[in-house]
C-alpha cells in the first residue's frame, strides 16, 4: 500500500497530511488494529481524483470482533450512572469542538462539500446534539401504574414500567453527511446505556476515525463506541446478520433499507430505518416570489443535492410559474461549482464518479421523457467530479419525478389549485420531508396536516433541531430520529408487577 499522499492540490490536504498518510486502522474496545483480510480502500478526494489516503477494509472476522467486545462492554456500559454518561459525552462533545477545523477540513477533503457548510453545519450540528443527547442521559424516565385484578379480589400490588437499553446497536451510515450521521446514532445509543459498533460509508469515513479518537481521548470505557470500515456487502451485511447486535440502525437508499429491514426481521432485531426521499415542495400564488425563490434554490442545491430532504419537486401554482422557474434558474446559474476548500465554492463536487453517473442517467431518462433542460445539466471539464445545478420542466409521471437522484436536479411543474398540489405532492412512495410556501396560515396548517411526510416546512426547507422528530412515513422509513423519539428507540419496556399481600 502506497500511503504517499499528493498534497499539492487541495491545501487542506496539506494541512492535515499526518493524518491522511498514517495507516487507517480499525477501533475496536479502544484499541486501533489492522483489518483481518489486510487489505485497504482508497480515499478519493472528489475535488481532485486524487488517492489521499487509505481506510482497512474490514470484513466479517473484524466485525466479531468488534460486536463481541460491544456485548463485553454493555454489561458494565449499562450500569454506569446517567450523570457518568452524561458528563462523557460532554467532554466528546467540547473535544469535537477543539477540534472543530480539523473535523470540517476533513469531511471537506472526504466528501468534496464546502469547508463553510462543513464547519458550520455538519460539524456544528454534530457537536450541538451531542451536548442535547447528553441532557437526555439523566432524563429517561419509567412510571408507576395502578392495576385492577377482578380475579384476586383484595390483593394489593405494585406495579412499574423501566426504561432498560436494548444492547449492542449496529450502525450503518451514509456518505452525504458522514460525520452528522454517526454523530445521530452513537451519541443517543451511548446516552441511554447501548454500546455500539459503527460501519461507516466506504467512500467517506475518515471523520469517523477522527471522532473514534475523541471517544477514546474523552474516557469512554474500551468496547462502548467501535468503529469498523468496509465494504456495505461485507462489513455492513455481517453487522445486520450478527447474533449478537441487538438493533440496526441504517440510513441510506430504500433498496438497501429493504435488505436490512427483511435481514434484521428474520432475527427478530430491532430497526430503525431512515430512507430516502423526494421532496416536494409547493409554492402558492400568495406566497413571498423572492423568499420562495430563495429557499426552493437552497433546498435543491443545499450539499450538492445529496440530502435525502432535497427538494427535488418543484410544484408551483401556474400563475407565479415562469417567474419562479426563471427565478431559480438564475440562481443556479451563479451557483460557483468549485473545490469544497476554496472560500467562493457555492456547490462542490458530487462525492464519486458512480455518483455523477447516476445523475447524469437521470438527466438523460427525463430528457428522453421530454423533460426541457432550463439550466445546467453539464458534466464540468477536467479533474473532480463536478456537475452544473439543473433546473428542469417536467410532467408528473417521468422517472426523474418518481425517483430519488440525490444531487443537484429539480423538477418543476405547475398547479392549479391546492387540491391539486396535494395529489402531485403525495404521488409517491418516499414521505420524508416536503415544505409549503404560502402568506396564508389557514392553508398552510391544512397542506401540512394533508401531505403525506414526516417533516413539513412552511416558508423554510431543511431546518433541522435536536429537539424535533425526524423520520419519514411510506418508503422513506421506519422509526424516528433527534428528539425524545430517538431515545425511546434505544430503550425497551420492561414491566415489573409486584403482589404486595
Amino acid at each position: 500500500m502506497n500511503n504517499k499522499i499528493d498534497a499539492e492540490t487541495n491545501p487542506l490536504i496539506a494541512k492535515n497530511i499526518k493524518f491522511l498518510n498514517r495507516k487507517q486502522k480499525l477501533m475496536i474496545n479502544n484499541e486501533w488494529v489492522e483489518p483481518s483480510s489486510g487489505n485497504f480502500i482508497d480515499v478519493v478526494d472528489p475535488a481532485t481524483e486524487n488517492v489521499v489516503s487509505h481506510i482497512a477494509a474490514g470484513n466479517k472476522v473484524d466485525i466479531d470482533k468488534a460486536v463481541n467486545a460491544a456485548n463485553e462492554a454493555f454489561k458494565c456500559w449499562s450500569k454506569v450512572t446517567p450523570l457518568t454518561r452524561q458528563s462523557l459525552l460532554l467532554q466528546l462533545a467540547d473535544l469535537m469542538e477543539k477540534n472543530a477545523e480539523r473535523l470540517s477540513e476533513i469531511e471537506s477533503i472526504d466528501n468534496g462539500k464546502s469547508l463553510i457548510i462543513a464547519r458550520n453545519g455538519d460539524v456544528g450540528s454534530s457537536i450541538n446534539f451531542v451536548r442535547y443527547m447528553a441532557g437526555w442521559a439523566t432524563k429517561i424516565m419509567g412510571s408507576t401504574l395502578d392495576i385492577s385484578a377482578p380475579h384476586m379480589p383484595g390483593a394489593e400490588f405494585h406495579a412499574y414500567i423501566k426504561k432498560q437499553p436494548v444492547g449492542v446497536i449496529g450502525a450503518i451510515v451514509p456518505w452525504n453527511f458522514p460525520l452528522s450521521m454517526a454523530i445521530w446514532k452513537i451519541a443517543p445509543a451511548l446516552a441511554t446505556g447501548c454500546t455500539i459498533v459503527l460501519k461507516p460509508a466506504e467512500q467517506t469515513s475518515l471523520s469517523a476515525l477522527i471522532l473514534a479518537e475523541l471517544i477514546i481521548e474523552a474516557g469512554f470505557p474500551p468496547g462502548a463506541v467501535n468503529i469498523v470500515t468496509g465494504y456495505g456487502l461485507e462489513a455492513g451485511n455481517s453487522l445486520v446478520t450478527n447474533p449478537g447486535v441487538n438493533k440496526i440502525t441504517f440510513t441510506g437508499s430504500v433498496e438497501t433499507g429493504k435488505i436490512v429491514g427483511r435481514a434484521a426481521v428474520a432475527e427478530m432485531k430491532r430497526f430503525t430505518l431512515e430512507l430516502g426521499g423526494k421532496s416536494p415542495i409547493i409554492i402558492r400564488k400568495d406566497a413571498n416570489i423572492d423568499t420562495a425563490i430563495l429557499g426552493a434554490s437552497m433546498a435543491i442545491f443545499f450539499n450538492q443535492g445529496q440530502t435525502c430532504t432535497a427538494g427535488s419537486r418543484l410544484y408551483i401554482h401556474q400563475s407565479i410559474f415562469d417567474k419562479v422557474v426563471d427565478g431559480v434558474s438564475k440562481f443556479a446559474e451563479n451557483i460557483n461549482v468549485q473545490p469544497g476548500y476554496d472560500a467562493a465554492c457555492g456547490m462542490g463536487p458530487l462525492v464519486s464518479d458512480e455518483q455523477r453517473n447516476r445523475v447524469f442517467g437521470f438527466i438523460k431518462s427525463g430528457i428522453e421523457e421530454g423533460a426541457e433542460v432550463i439550466t445546467g445539466a453539464k458534466k464540468l471539464p477536467g479533474a473532480g467530479y463536478f456537475i452544473t445545478p439543473t433546473v428542469l420542466k417536467t410532467s408528473q409521471k417521468m422517472k426523474v419525478v418518481q425517483e430519488e437522484i440525490f444531487g443537484p436536479v429539480v423538477c418543476a411543474m405547475p398547479f392549479d389549485d391546492d387540491e391539486e398540489a396535494l395529489t402531485l405532492a403525495n404521488d409517491t412512495r418516499y414521505g420524508l420531508a416536503a415544505s409549503v410556501w404560502t402568506q396564508d396560515l389557514r392553508s398552510a396548517h391544512d397542506l401540512a396536516a394533508n401531505i403525506h411526510a414526516g417533516t413539513v416546512w412552511v416558508n423554510c426547507h431543511n431546518v433541522f433541531d435536536p429537539n424535533l422528530p425526524f423520520g419519514g412515513v411510506k418508503q422513506s422509513g421506519i422509526g424516528r430520529e433527534l428528539g425524545k423519539a430517538s431515545i425511546d428507540g434505544y430503550l425497551e419496556d420492561k414491566t415489573v408487577l409486584m403482589k404486595l399481600n
